[in-house]
């Protein structure tokens, strides 16, 4: 009787709790005075060395950006840059949006009339202008104690010259037709043109010489501020004066125009970096606070809202009721993210008020279908939530769940079938810091990623985040392209305090999918009990079904990604409620994340085993 009853313990452990408890790949990070985690070992290592010249954490974190951007870590310098910055001396969160805009003459006539459903995937005419240098030099001007000089060494070292690694080195290969449509790119990117390969090899040093000279041109415009009496802090608003005022940005339109671009001067110029305050909601007395609706972030607190009422005893881990109620509160989540999010800085105003009522949480959760997905599920009302009425109840009616039939012009078929590592995962790396003075900073940067675009000879790669926007009203009224205007991208940091004071701080690459990672990993260090590193290494499930933000924003109905530990009795009962499954053996993100633990005054680092993701800590 004793042996049968641990036989049944056994299985329904396995089945609710499959990863709990396992030995992880990698060991939790202890620290005492400074905590650096990137995409790359070499990025992170950046991080280390200004945290080791007493830099604080904005230095070290701006330091990993300039790193990892040198990299082509998935992003480059003509990319974008979101953070979430905790200051201890106001005890506040601060939001930095630096995501570039849609420049002069991208409409949705320029696009409509090329026959375009969506903004290009690649190409000149994908770019958004550079919002990486400005949101760096923001970040460093404003809460950094380092010269941008001294934060911007390890990438200059780099841009000298580096070893290159394999997935960036490999990635070059698999895109250098695409590539050698761009003179610049192929210049940079094709190190052994006419040979069989042309990309750099694994462990060449690749050097950068352009870029190098960019990097200088902003150092020396610093150096020149100070020697004449400018402060630390109005030296680098100068170098960022001449990057986007000045010969870099002349030169930077000049070469993006060449190649059928459509920034210009006056984009560069007028183009700013906003600090925010970020959105909130807590959850169970945890504060978790994100971006707000120029990017996703809003979805993973709208999921929090409709979570935070649910039985969680009736729900293991991974267990087939918890994967579906995962997929269903992500069908209505993102459903309202692909009809209401957009740039907050133009009109329509967002209705967040009304998407994050707890009350508009509760109603919504109230449509879940607990025995099948709903393959139908589609975006609610929030205005009634803020005391408003909807202005687009007309298009709201005609909304559908899959768009093609409201698309005019050439069709593109939306599948069930593209690889788990497709675009939907395009782009982004993650960035966490923290030090003992209690700075906290967690960044997603982005754009600009292989193959992109370099512009003339800055040695800039240029993001292709205009893809995001839409070009029609009735797919999202908030998120129609306009000069001017921020598309709606998926770049989304996190940042939980609990009693006033930082809990966890989270961040994770792959598009789409982010907050989905994210609000899986919350849950499984506040709801599953794990520490940091079994939270970021952890199986998590991915749902497809929404408007991808990629590409021709496909949509698959009922695709879910597994783990390849998910038992055959998980994967028979979801299919029998209409799902359709993959699987994989890293499904965690790749997330990085730094857990507070006042009780013994240190910190806990969290680097997923999913890629290559590296942290470094003291």
């Amino acid at each position: 009787m004793h042996k049968s009853l641990l036989i049944i313990v056994a299985l329904f452990l396995l089945k609710g709790n499959a990863l709990i408890g396992q030995k992880t790949q990698k060991p939790v990070l202890h620290a005492k005075k400074w905590m650096a985690i990137t995409g790359k070992p070499l990025g992170a290592t950046a991080g280390a060395m200004t945290f080791s010249k007493g830099g604080n954490a904005i230095d070290a974190a701006c330091a990993m950006l300039a790193a990892t951007a040198t990299m082509w870590d998935v992003l480059s310098w003509g990319g974008e840059t979101q953070a979430l910055i905790y200051n201890p001396n106001t005890k506040k969160v601060i939001g930095i949006n630096a995501l570039g805009v849609a420049p002069t003459g991208a409409t949705p006539d320029f696009f409509l009339d090329q026959d375009m459903n969506f903004p290009p995937q690649y190409g000149p005419l994908a770019a958004v202008t550079p919002g990486t240098p400005g949101g760096l030099m923001t970040m460093l001007a404003e809460w950094g104690t380092m010269s941008l000089a001294e934060v911007l060494a390890p990438a200059m070292d780099m841009a000298s010259g580096y070893p290159i690694e394999a997935q960036t080195a490999n990635g070059i290969e698999s895109q250098k037709e695409r590539i050698k449509e761009w003179p610049y790119s192929k210049e940079v990117y094709l190190t052994h043109q006419g040979e069989e390969r042309e990309a750099p090899h694994p462990g060449e040093i690749f050097v950068q010489e352009d870029l190098l000279n960019t990097l200088q041109k902003l150092v020396e415009t610093e150096q020149q501020a100070l020697a004449a009496g400018k402060t630390r802090k109005e030296a680098i608003y100068a170098a960022y004066d001449r990057f986007y005022r000045g010969d870099i940005a002349q030169e930077l339109v000049r070469g993006t125009q060449e190649q059928g671009g459509l920034i210009t001067m006056q984009d560069l110029d007028q183009w700013q970096v906003y600090i925010e305050e970020p959105e909130v909601t807590n959850y169970k007395g945890i504060d978790v606070y994100k971006l707000t609706s120029w990017v996703q972030s809003p979805v993973m607190l709208q999921a929090l809202n409709m979570i935070e009422d649910m039985d969680f005893s009736s729900m293991p881990y991974n267990s087939t009721k918890y994967l579906h109620m995962l997929y269903q509160v992500m069908n209505m989540s993102f459903a309202d993210r692909d009809f209401y999010y957009g740039d907050p800085y133009f009109e329509p105003k967002e209705p967040m008020k009304g998407l994050l009522s707890k009350e508009y949480a509760r109603d919504r959760a109230k449509e879940i279908n607990w025995n099948e997905n709903d393959e139908a599920s589609k975006p609610g009302d929030p205005y009634p939530y803020q005391g408003e009425v909807n202005p687009f109840l007309n298009l709201l009616e005609g909304w559908e769940s899959n768009p093609t039939s409201s698309i005019d012009g050439p069709k593109e078929k939306l599948t069930d079938e593209f690889p788990v590592d497709d675009v939907f995962y395009t782009g982004t790396t993650s960035i966490q810091a923290a030090d003992a003075d209690g700075w906290v900073v967690s960044i997603t940067p982005s754009g600009g990623w292989v193959p992109a675009v370099i512009a003339g000879n800055t040695g800039v790669g240029l993001s292709q985040r205009m893809q995001s926007f839409v070009l029609r009203p009735e797919e999202n009224p908030y998120n129609v392209v306009a000069p001017g205007k921020r598309p709606r991208a998926t770049l989304t940091p996190s940042m939980a305090l609990k009693d006033g004071r930082p809990y966890v701080s989270f961040a994770v690459q792959g598009g789409d999918s982010q907050d989905q990672n994210s609000l899986q990993f919350f849950l499984n260090m506040v709801e599953f009990d794990m520490n940091v590193q079994e939270a970021v290494e952890a199986a998590n499930m991915n749902s497809f079904q929404m408007r991808g933000s990629f590409g021709q924003h496909e949509v698959a109905i009922g695709k879910m990604l597994l783990h390849d530990s998910t038992p055959y009795w998980t994967r028979k009962e979801l299919k029998k409620m209409g799902y359709k499954l993959e699987f994989n053996d890293r499904t965690s993100g790749p997330l990085n994340a730094i857990y507070f633990d006042w009780k013994n005054g240190s910190m806990w680092g969290g680097s997923s085993n999913h890629g290559e993701d590296y942290g470094i800590g003291w």
